[in-house]
């Protein structure tokens, strides 16, 4: 028998060229027509400037190397003395560089107009499908804002680096730095959600500042310029601001213990930390810090509904780009009528999260309307319980569809799969946003009002939908059982508010297909068991106009 030549038996074939240098912006026609429609078509070109950005082999390829070189702590140099510093890969510092150069830190607060959080939503959701570890510190700037309104003299202080498009990841005080990100810390070992039980003490150091002394069990992003931190201050919980560097230049007392070893999100680094006496300011009343810090929740709750919706949207498009290149059985799969109604269901699912979430956004644009601030309030606890309840079954989903290539590291979807659990989690788990939900109903004036007007808009243009919003408005009636029922009830208010937005603006078959599913009882759960009559072709064409 002859030889074979040299490496005949590893021609590679039926393998889908890889994705990059294509256009994330362009090719999602669902994130176009909601930008357009919440008030933010003015930024039409600029996003779509940042979706070629974001989909160049350079940015891919950043992504992928944050995360396989994540964060170090140096705790101590090498003759013993307190570091408390994280290293990072370039690679990481190139993806800050870009994500606060297109302003999704500050940039609403910075430029304010209409449409300008529906903007910097769009772009987050462009940014998390290359690399989401860098959304937890861009998250926190963008809500820090928000909080430190309550204390305008620091707010004024630290205007010019927070609102700058710089990245500046110097060890520097605040007042030396061309611009700055902020972090947080909540959470204790002992308390978790409940933050009333926290125990680090805000004593007073005699010029209106604090010694902090305790200890954090997550200090997200510990490299920020500084924290908002929760502490128990004589007048009670209160919101604390504590720089990393002081004034003079030195270090100011935060212990970083470890690193947290996570699931996901490896290119970002989290931390546990303890006080030992360092220094702090308030940021609004002393006692009134919960008050303080839910403000700048919404902001944060609001991200990760928006990091969601992104990660479910790149893993759309991997599974669509791999299905539109790969062969089986002597047809495209794409083609193939099982694995296209696994697509369109996927495609559905993505699509609805995109119209509510930046709906949602819409209401963080109009703070001088009642109504829309009370929907603010109300639905961005469901919003961000129900699209972060969604990603990692689509993420598992869409991870099958690319079989065991899609499984291994080289792919992209683990790496999804991995980040869609932390934003459940983040920011108050599931029965937390459900128990805030029934607490907006109940005590938020015009909540109720202002959900029942966003429902009204799409009444009568469909009977399901219509018999779906009266077994809602039946249920909310009910107030015996209601926390036990919460998790239901939640998730039936965000579809109703999607299916709304599908059948007001979203093609027929987008529309019937999500009500034939999601309102109407014909669905399991499970993707790819859309009801007979769906216009699964339609669907998929449209999900990813590549």
């Amino acid at each position: 028998m002859p030889a074979l030549p040299p490496f005949a038996t590893h021609m590679v074939e039926n393998q889908p060229p890889a994705l990059v240098d294509y256009e994330l912006y362009a090719t999602d026609p669902a994130l176009q027509e909601a930008v357009a429609r919440e008030d933010a078509g003015w930024a039409a070109a600029e996003l779509a400037a940042w979706g070629r950005r974001l989909g160049s082999a350079e940015a891919i390829d950043a992504g992928f190397q944050a995360n396989q070189n994540p964060p170090r702590l140096l705790s101590h140099d090498r003759q013993g003395n307190r570091l408390d510093r994280v290293e990072f890969h370039p690679a990481y510092h190139w993806l800050m560089q870009q994500v606060l150069g297109q302003g999704l830190h500050t940039g609403p607060w910075a430029a304010p107009r209409p449409g300008a959080h529906v903007a910097r939503a769009a772009g987050v959701i462009l940014a998390v499908q290359i690399e989401a570890g860098v959304q937890c510190p861009t998250t926190m700037t963008y809500a820090s804002y928000a909080a430190l309104r309550q204390a305008l003299g620091l707010l004024s202080s630290l205007s010019r680096p927070l609102l700058s498009r710089q990245y500046d990841h110097r060890f520097l005080p605040i007042a030396d730095k061309a611009g700055i990100t902020i972090g947080m810390g909540m959470t204790e070992k002992q308390g978790g959600s409940d933050l009333r039980t926290n125990s680090t003490a805000a004593g007073p150091a005699g010029d209106g500042a604090y010694r902090l002394t305790g200890h954090k069990w997550f200090l997200s992003a510990p490299m920020s310029d500084a924290f908002l931190v929760l502490a128990r201050a004589p007048g009670g919980l209160t919101c604390c601001f504590v720089p990393r560097v002081l004034p003079d230049g030195r270090a100011n007392a935060l212990r970083l213990q470890r690193l947290k070893p996570k699931l996901g999100n490896h290119a970002n680094a989290s931390a546990e930390v303890e006080f030992e006496g360092a220094h702090a300011l308030p940021v609004g009343e002393e006692g009134r810090g919960i008050p303080t810090i839910i403000e700048m929740a919404t902001y944060t709750r609001l991200d990760c509904a928006l990091g969601s919706t992104g990660v479910m949207r790149q893993a759309v498009v991997q599974a669509l780009h791999h299905a539109r290149h790969r062969t089986a059985f002597q047809r495209r799969l794409v083609d193939q009528p099982l694995m296209a109604a696994v697509l369109a269901d996927l495609a559905l699912e993505s699509e609805a999260a995109t119209a509510l979430s930046l709906r949602l956004a819409r209401a963080f644009d109009r703070q001088d309307d009642a109504a829309e601030t009370a929907f603010r309030r109300l639905m961005t606890p469901v919003a961000k319980y129900w699209i972060c309840k969604r990603g990692p079954a689509l993420a598992a989903e869409a991870m099958e569809v690319l079989g065991g290539g899609g499984y291994v590291e080289e792919s992209i979807l683990p790496r999804l799969y991995r980040e869609l659990p932390v934003n459940s989690i983040w920011e108050g788990s599931g029965n937390v946003m459900c128990l805030d939900v029934l607490r907006a109903l109940a005590r938020e004036p015009g909540a109720a009002a202002a959900f029942e007007a966003e429902l009204a808009a799409a009444a009568g243009l469909d009977r399901r939908y219509d018999a779906f919003l009266a077994e809602l408005r039946a249920e909310l009636g009910e107030r015996e059982g209601l926390e036990g029922r919460a998790r239901r009830l939640v998730e039936r208010m965000a579809l109703a508010v999607q299916a709304g937005l599908l059948l007001r603006f979203a093609p027929a078959a987008v529309a019937e297909a999500f009500l034939a599913s999601r309102l109407a009882g014909a669905w399991s759960g499970a993707f790819g068991t859309l009801p007979r009559g769906a216009d699964v072709r339609a669907i998929v064409d449209r999900a990813w106009a590549a």
